[in-house]
């Protein structure tokens, strides 16, 4: 399959949260279902670039039996116009606990990190300039796309 074959690409999350996840996602970051069932959601942002995400029971039977556990290990980022106000949302106003502080990093971003109901981190990230040591290991030289 060649790149061009691609009609569309969206992470499937493996949650036993299923219910907590999706309300997660769709109260705190504005995803609408487009499809539900007692096993399965599919999420999408309401607004262009309509950006999707779905969450499946880990234990479910299309779930292939020797993957049937929740993900781990996983950050979903969501870039955003303005990192400090969302901190103050979503941990401030929502009291999410955050896994890491808000704070900038010399690579290229201002972020925090909390995280949803199942366990799967969300890196909250606005791009901000890195430092020279940084920009160069961007491959376009534009630096972080600020």
């Amino acid at each position: 399959m060649t790149s061009s074959a691609v009609t569309s690409f969206y992470p499937v999350l493996c949650t036993q949260r299923l219910s907590e996840s999706v309300a997660f996602y769709t109260t705190l970051f504005g995803f609408e279902t487009t499809y539900t069932s007692d096993w399965y959601v599919s999420l999408r942002q309401p607004e262009p670039p309509h950006y999707e995400l779905a969450l499946v029971a880990a234990g479910h039977e299309t779930v292939p039996e020797a993957y049937r556990r929740p993900a781990q290990g996983l950050l979903l980022n969501f870039e955003v116009a303005d990192v400090d106000a969302e901190y103050a949302r979503l941990v401030t106003g929502a009291g999410l606990k955050p896994e890491l502080t808000l704070r900038s990093e010399a690579f290229g971003q201002r972020h925090f990190i909390v995280a949803a109901p199942d366990g799967v981190l969300i890196d909250v990230i606005t791009p901000i300039a890195p430092t020279a040591a940084y920009s160069a290991a961007y491959q376009d030289r534009s630096g972080a796309g600020v």
